[in-house]
């Protein structure tokens, strides 16, 4: 759960063909027409908002409707042509990037979850947050900023993880769901803080193996879906 390793862009956004390149990679090999309308924009406080991948178009909006301040890429650096054109949009509109990688299927391991906390608390406000499609990795961050930075209660916070946002627990984003429920089931019963519980540890890969030993479900939503 972190993307702060610089990636040497392979796309130059200088010449026509680049730039070509770039927006034919976001419309069609990202499914950027399908974002053209339908943005899965939402407002979860004063300061956050958590959508899907902006366009370029997106982003000079957002940043004159919104006052964005920072974006959080959630999808981590990418030689492709959705990040290529974030990172030039955000540099013309004066919106700070932030690239903090998220996976939609594992769970993270217990030193991600605390660098988010640190995260909410050192970026500057109004803030967007996004991942592909805005359901998921833009949903299990979602819990966490709304725990660690506005102080909600685990419980609570899960509703950031539900169908309003396109987020589908039946698929192996489920997992997501499973983590947290797993402290409400285990560390709160115990008396434990969700940052107590995390901070004592747990092996993320067994979590995961008791999640899919689990599953009833036959049907593989993640691929019907495409999902990242």
């Amino acid at each position: 759960m972190s993307g702060t390793v610089a990636m040497a862009q392979s796309i130059d956004l200088a010449t026509p063909a680049g730039r070509r390149r770039a927006r034919r990679e976001l419309v069609w090999g990202d499914h950027g027409f399908l974002r053209v309308r339908f943005r899965n924009l939402h407002r979860i406080s004063e300061e956050m908002f958590r959508a899907n991948q902006p366009s370029p178009e997106h982003i000079k909006r957002y940043a004159k409707e919104l006052g964005l301040k920072t974006i959080l890429n959630l999808r981590g650096t990418s030689p492709r042509g959705h990040y290529v054109l974030e990172k030039e949009a955000c540099e013309r509109h004066g919106i700070k990037l932030v690239d903090f990688q998220v996976f939609s299927r594992e769970i993270p391991p217990p030193a991600a979850i605390l660098e988010t906390k640190t995260l909410f608390d050192s970026i500057s406000y109004p803030a967007l947050m996004h991942c592909k499609s805005g359901a998921d990795r833009a949903g299990i961050m979602a819990v966490l900023y709304q725990h660690f930075r506005r102080g909600q209660t685990i419980e609570k916070a899960l509703e950031q993880l539900s169908s309003k946002y396109l987020h589908i627990r039946h698929g192996k984003t489920g997992v997501l769901d499973f983590f947290f429920e797993t402290y409400l089931r285990e560390g709160k019963p115990a008396g434990l803080s969700f940052t107590q519980w995390v901070e004592k540890g747990y092996d993320p890969a067994e979590l995961k193996r008791s999640f899919l030993g689990g599953r009833k479900s036959k049907v593989d939503f993640d691929q019907l879906l495409r999902r990242e």
